[in-house]
């Protein structure tokens, strides 16, 4: 159980971990509060009271206070961020010694373990805002989607952006490869398959292989073909708590782990060819992606059959227009004689994907 006392959140960390603080000379509750602690990935300070001078106790971003201790803490300065622990579901009278202490929040354990892991976890993370999440997928297969997704990811490294790459069709044969990293070290989407409730934003980048400056969540070459929705929640999230930009390569097929993905997007990409049967494939991709997506906009690739235009395409389809997407080139030669997409800063490809990046991230707000 947890309930709130009528005070304000703490304050934002500002994108720096920092380590809460402990108060309680309960030994069996200070136990289960380490092992919450580790499980967030945190190293807590612990003291018997308010520590002296009063620095740890203003400076910690979160402090944990033992029901044993809310008489010690009782003089310390009022502050944000104060948490009463305790154990007794029926004691009554832990409301009142939670408005003596000032607390934001009473939580009760072990209910509110998941709570407690998920606050712990923010405060040794730093969170921040949120990383402006792409998605891209074709309106029909080999629209080119995954070419977009690696040169949009490229794109925004390069412009040093914090960048996650992630690759949500297995079916697709890796992005990994497309970037030439197949045999990069790091691990894939496999690992992660039985990821609940959840993962630690740091260490999830840390374990993925860098490739362009950026880090890249790909397949293996084994059998799985499927990850569970609820890791597909857990590494999304996690990903998304870091900052910067996270672009994700969808498929066409749509089962409940792309669903998952679908709704941690903050706009989607429809890659659309310029002929009319693509346009009429898209449009059923769109109608189904439209339903969770809630700003879906259509990026038109040439070259255009008679009668057709990007804004054409954009009206039949009655979406937004995001723009044309070039064909490059380069891009056509055979594997090993091209750099991946977007990777020089040159090209009718670099220009488009500078270009939208520009736009999405003055919509929201400004760089992450």
């Amino acid at each position: 159980m947890s309930g709130t006392v009528t005070h304000d959140p703490p304050p934002a960390t500002g994108g720096r971990p920092g380590r809460p603080l402990i108060v309680t000379e309960d030994a069996e509750l200070l136990d289960d509060l380490l092992r919450l602690c580790a499980a967030a990935g945190a190293t807590p300070e612990v003291h018997p009271g308010v520590p002296d001078h009063g620095g740890g106790w203003e400076a910690a971003p979160l402090v944990l206070v033992g029901d044993d201790a809310a008489r010690q803490v009782r003089g310390g300065a009022r502050r944000r961020g104060v948490v009463l622990v305790g154990r007794d579901q029926d004691d009554s009278g832990v409301w009142k010694r939670a408005v003596q202490i000032g607390a934001d929040h009473v939580l009760m354990l072990p209910d509110g373990e998941q709570w407690l892991v998920d606050r712990i976890a923010d405060v040794a993370e730093g969170v921040g805002r949120p990383a402006l999440t792409v998605g891209v997928i074709g309106g029909r297969g080999g629209a080119g989607a995954s070419t977009l997704a690696c040169a949009l990811a490229v794109t925004s490294a390069r412009e040093g952006l914090r960048t996650l790459l992630v690759d949500a069709d297995p079916l697709g044969g890796g992005l990994d490869v497309l970037l030439g990293g197949e045999s990069a070290e790091g691990l894939r989407w496999p690992a992660f398959a039985a990821s609940r409730g959840r993962v630690g934003g740091g260490a999830l980048e840390e374990s993925l292989p860098q490739l362009h400056s950026l880090r890249v969540l790909s397949w293996d070459r084994g059998d799985c073909v499927a990850i569970p929705p609820q890791a597909v929640r857990a590494v999304l999230a996690a990903a998304r708590r870091r900052g910067g930009t996270v672009v994700v390569d969808l498929p066409r097929r749509l089962d409940d782990g792309v669903a998952e993905a679908l709704a941690q997007l903050d706009l989607a990409l429809l890659v659309v060819p310029a002929e009319l049967r693509a346009v009429a494939a898209a449009g059923r991709v769109a109608s189904a992606v439209g339903m969770v997506v809630r700003d879906l906009r259509v990026a038109v690739r040439g070259p255009y059959a008679p009668g057709l235009d990007d804004r054409e395409v954009s009206r039949l389809l009655g979406l937004p227009l995001a723009g044309e997407v070039p064909v490059e080139p380069a891009l056509l030669r055979p594997r090993g004689t091209a750099k991946p997409p977007g990777a020089t800063g040159r090209g009718p490809m670099a220009r488009f994907c500078t270009t939208f990046w520009e736009q999405a991230l003055v919509e929201a707000g400004g760089p992450r």
